[in-house]
């Protein structure tokens, strides 16, 4: 997500650099409460040398946060509470944008069947090593027997998905089989040949394999753990990377259905009290794109997002680009995940920024308490007033 801002791209990527370090912030809240100060009586307050807060007040001078001024033989460093405030404003974008996510979500739908992965179906996927190499792969979904077997084309591909010649393809079954404490999962893999069998056990397939089955456990901790707690809560996965998640009363069919009809969204989606949603163009079909935008009463401000419909598999997946309409700068990856749970369905959304210093502006808006407190306003306000189911 991209946010519009009346600054130039690089200034603003020099004044929120400049905000990234504690200590830089605190001299620019010092300068704004108290009186203007020399270097070196800022520099008293400060467990570093005068050269180290020369050069953090230096940056805060190119960033615009403070100034400079001649007094005798020393310059006074007053803050600047004009740029302060373009930052300030730009973050108030950014949460009432995230606030407005999820607002007075309403749909009755019939209770959806299990999710089931289409015979034919492709997965790309791949891994990284622990020395940052990176090996790319691919399903095709042969057979699918729900809560029983999933059989699956497993091969080596390109950073593109096409599949890897020079690599031999296996075939492998998943089982499952309940037992009185569990579930019992077994993987039957069939090569081509033997020399294949023996080419993949020495790249190390069996440590592999037994590395990657002894996480299963923890994945599903991990899911149940978000199920059990209810609230919206978000993990940090890389340097660009986060997941927000939370558990809605309602089926995904409920969820999806008032995600992607456009009568539904500009009842919901509407953002903090005094704003309308004029413009809902839904992308329904992969490769479509959408627009939303956003209109407070007064008519003195407008803005909206924008972006690409990347996968679509209804109602439980759906990936997006997001940027905000009217920037040039790169845009997120929204990956919304819905399943269902005991007591409702669990709301994935992986977000990839493009990078670490917009990840963190955006996580210090409060975006994941505005999430909730939407979340808890929908299930207040909303599921005890449902929809006519139509269709």
């Amino acid at each position: 997500m991209v946010v519009r801002s009346s600054l130039p791209d690089a200034e603003l990527d020099r004044l929120f650099r400049a905000l990234a370090d504690a200590t830089r912030r605190d001299i620019v809240a010092r300068l704004l409460s108290d009186e203007p100060a020399s270097v070196t009586a800022l520099a008293s307050h400060y467990a570093m040398s005068f050269a180290a807060v020369q050069k953090h007040v230096a940056v805060l001078e190119e960033a615009g946060l403070v100034t400079k001024h001649p007094q005798g033989r020393e310059k006074l460093v007053r803050g600047n509470p004009e740029r302060l405030a373009q930052a300030r404003a730009l973050l108030t974008r950014l949460e009432q944008h995230w606030v407005s996510r999820v607002r007075q979500l309403d749909a009755i739908l019939a209770e959806p069947h299990p999710p089931k992965m289409a015979v034919g179906g492709r997965s790309q996927y791949f891994m990284t090593g622990p020395a940052g190499e990176i090996a790319y792969g691919w399903f095709r979904f042969v057979a699918i027997e729900p809560l029983r077997r999933i059989e699956v084309e497993d091969g080596f591909g390109d950073p593109a998905g096409d599949p890897n010649p020079a690599m031999p393809t296996m075939r492998i079954t998943f089982h499952f089989e309940g037992t009185p404490t569990g579930a019992r999962f077994r993987s039957v893999t069939t090569f081509p040949s033997v020399e294949a069998m023996e080419q993949l056990v020495q790249m190390g397939m069996m440590e592999g394999m037994r590395s990657a089955m002894g996480q299963i456990d923890a994945v599903l901790a991990d899911l149940a753990s978000f199920a059990a707690s209810r609230g919206t809560e978000s993990q940090l996965l890389s340097d660009t990377q986060v997941r927000v998640s939370r558990v809605i009363r309602g089926s995904a069919a409920q969820v999806w259905r008032a995600h992607h009809e456009p009568a539904l969204l500009q009842r919901w989606l509407l953002g903090p009290d005094g704003w309308t949603m004029p413009v809902c163009e839904v992308a329904t079909e992969v490769g479509q794109r959408y627009r939303y935008e956003w209109a407070n009463t007064a008519g003195s401000q407008r803005f909206g997002f924008e972006g690409e419909l990347l996968e679509s598999a209804a109602p439980y997946r759906a990936v997006t680009t997001e940027q905000m309409i009217g920037t040039d700068g790169p845009a997120t990856r929204n990956e919304l995940t819905l399943t269902p749970v005991q007591g409702g369905t669990l709301m994935s959304l992986l977000i990839t920024y493009p990078n670490k210093e917009l990840r963190d502006m955006i996580l210090g808006t409060g975006m994941t308490t505005g999430m909730e407190a939407s979340y808890v306003r929908l299930e207040r306000e909303v599921l005890g007033a449902p929809l006519a189911v139509t269709g």
